[in-house]
């Protein structure tokens, strides 16, 4: 029942998978995780279909064939929601990956939501 986990499930079960690219429902806060996700190059982009309410992820691999994306990892839940200061953001795998978190600001990864000096819910861990 959580559609942010369900997106980031398929994501992973796509790059496992070797697709190019994988198909999910759209909706506005899994288009603003995805810019962050893009902004960040962990995928080549992605694009809406708003008569069929889709969002088409095209996914990123090194040149070796391995997926950029190594997890994702869904922090706040449904029956746990995780927040945190702007004192408190977490530093991903020291900094080598991203956290991406909703705030007053609108949907940042953890670095961009440091320089603005929010803290927000967490929503994932991208590595």
């Amino acid at each position: 029942m959580d559609p942010i986990a369900d997106m980031l499930t398929i994501i992973r079960n796509g790059c496992r998978g070797q697709k190019q690219e994988v198909t999910v429902p759209y909706s506005r806060l899994k288009t603003e995780v995805l810019r962050v996700i893009l902004e960040e190059g962990y995928i080549n982009n992605f694009t809406l279909d708003s008569k069929k309410r889709k969002i088409t992820i095209m996914l990123k691999y090194a040149k070796n064939g391995e997926s950029v994306i190594r997890n994702l990892e869904r922090i706040s839940k449904c029956s746990r929601r995780v927040y945190v200061s702007k004192s408190e953001i977490p530093r991903v795998l020291g900094g080598l990956g991203t956290a991406i978190l909703t705030t007053p600001v609108g949907v940042l990864s953890d670095r961009e939501a440091r320089r603005k000096g929010v803290g927000g819910e967490v929503i994932t861990f991208v590595y």
